[in-house]
Order: C-alpha cells, then sequence, then structure tokens
C-alpha cells in the first residue's frame, strides 16, 4: 500500500464519518420535531401543551377558572405555559444526550 492509497483509505473512512453523523443528526432533528410540553396548574383547571419550538399547541380552562381575576388568570396560564416549555426542554435535553449515557430513573422520580 502506498501512500496515494492511504490517503484515499482515510478519506473514505473520514467521509463514511461525516455521512452517519449527518444521518444521525437528521434523525435527532425528527425525534425533537415530534416533542410536546404539557403542564397544569390549579388543580387541572388550565392546561396548556407546547409543541416543540416551544409555541401554544393547546389550552384548556375549565370553569373553575370563573373564580380568578383576568390579572391572576393570565398570570397563571403564563405560569402553566412556562411549567410545560420546562418540561418540554428537559425532553430535548434527555433526546439530545447519547444513547449510552442514559440512566434509567427508578420508577415514582
Amino acid at each position: 500500500m502506498n501512500d496515494i492509497d492511504a490517503a484515499e483509505e482515510w478519506l473514505d473512512s473520514w467521509v463514511g464519518q461525516v455521512n452517519a453523523q449527518a444521518q444521525r443528526s437528521v434523525e435527532l432533528s425528527r425525534r425533537v420535531a415530534a416533542l410536546t410540553g404539557s403542564a397544569e396548574g390549579r388543580s387541572g383547571a388550565i392546561r396548556v401543551s407546547v409543541e416543540s419550538t416551544g409555541r401554544m399547541k393547546s389550552l384548556e380552562l375549565d370553569d373553575r377558572v370563573h373564580e380568578l381575576s383576568g390579572m391572576r388568570l393570565a398570570q397563571e396560564i403564563m405560569a402553566v405555559m412556562q411549567r410545560a416549555q420546562a418540561a418540554l426542554a428537559a425532553q430535548v435535553t434527555e433526546e439530545c444526550r447519547p444513547r449510552s449515557a442514559r440512566i434509567p430513573r427508578p420508577a415514582g422520580r
């Protein structure tokens, strides 16, 4: 084997690694795009779901929210939305961790 053959082998290997990493990145992007975050507040009277971008996907209010002033309702909705976004961020973080580094959590945690 001469230097040119060795260089071609190295280049082929490098291209293969780059292609594999690109494929893993595409797969990760698809998995992250499918994630949603959800949270609830006021004992389930306010429920919010957010898309993978963090945008609100759904807002559900039941009749118990009529007990709140407009300002308090807005504050509660914003707090629940922030918790839904935090739940989403935790999922994204977990999805981005290498599979080998993931440690199963005990039930109930």
